[in-house]
């Protein structure tokens, strides 16, 4: 598969109509019942998303709405992943058509919006990643064209590919799960653990009865609707937990997180502290 990437960047037009039709990797693992992990990007450095997308995560999460990422350095990344595993998706600010559409025109090929607590709003989202009449993306992706280049045209393999994450995070949001997850064209339902908790009124405990039973809620919509179900994991241990609990899509540790803890043993043996990598937050 990265092959045919790589291949596309330099073939004319007449060989690159005879390649196989490319797929998202990480819509195809779904597709297949298989787990798929995302590393998320929070330093505004495209040399760092490059290393991590040749690490062998299956996605960058590259995170818009809790750092200090610009759409420039979003575009600059995006170019970096070019010819690597990880494709390239990215959290926006809000739900927005426009902030979609600046992060697909960007190159990005999937789009996590946060807070999507209606059905009015997962339709949005939808909306506002595809072309119509399948929605209502504007037309003028010349930089995704570039890092995309596609036989059968962008529109039609953008419509293909471009993956909608909803973020589940409000109670309002699992009081109307059973309609925010029928909606077409969704490809995964994320559980926003933290802010779920803090909205159920329980600031952060996560473990709390009353958020386990919404999560349970969550994931029972999306197996209902043939959604992939998603949350944070940032363990070994909490991965095959969660797999156990039917989640198939995770949002890994932040890239400062995974530097932080890569230093840990190396100064725990020469008697150095520094910050308890325990207590920071995973994303």
């Amino acid at each position: 598969m990265r092959s045919l990437l790589l291949l596309s960047t330099v073939l004319p037009p007449y060989l690159l109509a005879q390649q196989p039709r490319w797929e998202n990797p990480v819509r195809k693992l779904l597709a297949e019942g298989k787990p798929v992990i995302g590393a998320t990007i929070t330093i505004p450095s495209a040399e760092v998303a490059a290393q991590v997308s040749n690490y062998g995560f299956d996605f960058l999460w590259i995170e818009m709405e809790h750092s200090p990422i610009t759409l420039e350095t979003l575009r600059n990344m995006v170019l970096a992943t070019r010819g690597l595993k990880a494709v390239p998706f990215a959290r926006v600010p809000v739900n927005e058509l426009w902030t979609a559409k600046r992060v697909l025109d960007a190159g990005v090929l999937g789009v996590v919006f946060p807070f999507t607590s209606t059905p009015e709003l997962a339709r949005q989202a939808v909306a506002a990643c595809k072309y119509p009449p399948l929605g209502r993306r504007g037309a003028g992706p010349g930089l995704a064209t570039f890092r995309w280049p596609a036989a059968e045209g962008y529109y039609d393999f953008a419509d293909r590919n471009a993956m909608v994450i909803a973020i589940i995070e409000e109670k309002q949001a699992v009081e109307r799960i059973e309609e925010i997850a029928a909606i077409p064209g969704l490809d995964v339902l994320f559980i926003g653990t933290n802010d779920l908790s803090f909205s159920y009124g329980h600031r952060g405990n996560q473990s709390h009865p009353e958020v386990q039973e919404a999560i349970r809620k969550i994931v029972a919509a999306g197996k209902k609707n043939g959604l992939a179900v998603g949350r944070p994991a940032g363990t070994a241990a909490q991965i095959e937990q969660y797999l156990k609990e039917g989640f198939t899509f995770f949002q890994g540790p932040a890239d400062l997180v995974m530097l932080s803890q890569g230093a840990q043993p190396l100064l725990k043996a020469l008697d150095k502290s520094g910050i308890d990598p325990k207590k920071q937050p995973l994303y």
